[in-house]
This record gives structure tokens, sequence and C-alpha cells, in this order.
């Protein structure tokens, strides 16, 4: 399958309160915690106001993060609920449905 070609990277839990140490992400309009950080490789995410491009799923379940080495064959025959979108020059994510969660797929170069 081709879930042998992801690596986990974190996990994303929604609240409803701005976390310590959360950073604005001007493109997506939200604030994230570093998951780098964190012990469980969480990342929370909160939506202070206004509208993201993020799909519901993402602000309203949690979800799991996984590196693959392509986003292009990750994203093929799946249910893409957002993206392609680039982050910056070394990362691309995108989100699928899958088992009713939003799951993230992120390409780094």
């Amino acid at each position: 399958t081709d879930s042998a070609m992801r690596t986990l990277s974190h996990f994303g839990i929604p609240v409803n309160y701005k976390p310590e140490g959360a950073m604005y992400n001007e493109g997506l309009n939200i604030w994230l915690t570093d998951y780098s950080k964190s012990a469980n490789k969480i990342e929370f995410l909160y939506l202070e106001s206004g509208k993201t491009p993020l799909p519901d799923k993402v602000l309203s379940t949690a979800h799991v993060a996984y590196i693959v080495p392509s986003l292009e064959e990750a994203l093929k025959g799946k249910q893409v609920i957002f993206g392609p979108a680039p982050c910056d020059e070394h990362l691309t994510i995108a989100f699928i449905e899958e088992e009713g969660i939003a799951i993230e797929l992120m390409e780094t170069k």
C-alpha cells in the first residue's frame, strides 16, 4: 500500500484558545504551535477570527500528518480536501480525507 511510503510527522489538534508559543500563519489565517518542540509531536491549531482556506474538517477534528516522497503520487485516487499548497520553498502540503478525518501529506525539498 502507499501508506508504507508515509513517515509520521505530527498530530494536529484544533483548540478554542490561543496556545502558548503559537505563531500566526498569515497564509492560512491561523495560529499554529511548533510540533517539533512537542514531546508528542502535537501541533495545536487556533482560528482566532475570520476565514481560513483550511477545510472545516481540519478545524473540527484532529489530523495526522505524514511526510511523503511525492505529493503528486500520494494524492492519486485520494479524496483531496485542500491543496496542494506550497508553504515555503521547502514544503508543500495537502489534506486528504481518510477514515473520516483529515490526513495531512507533506512533501519536503
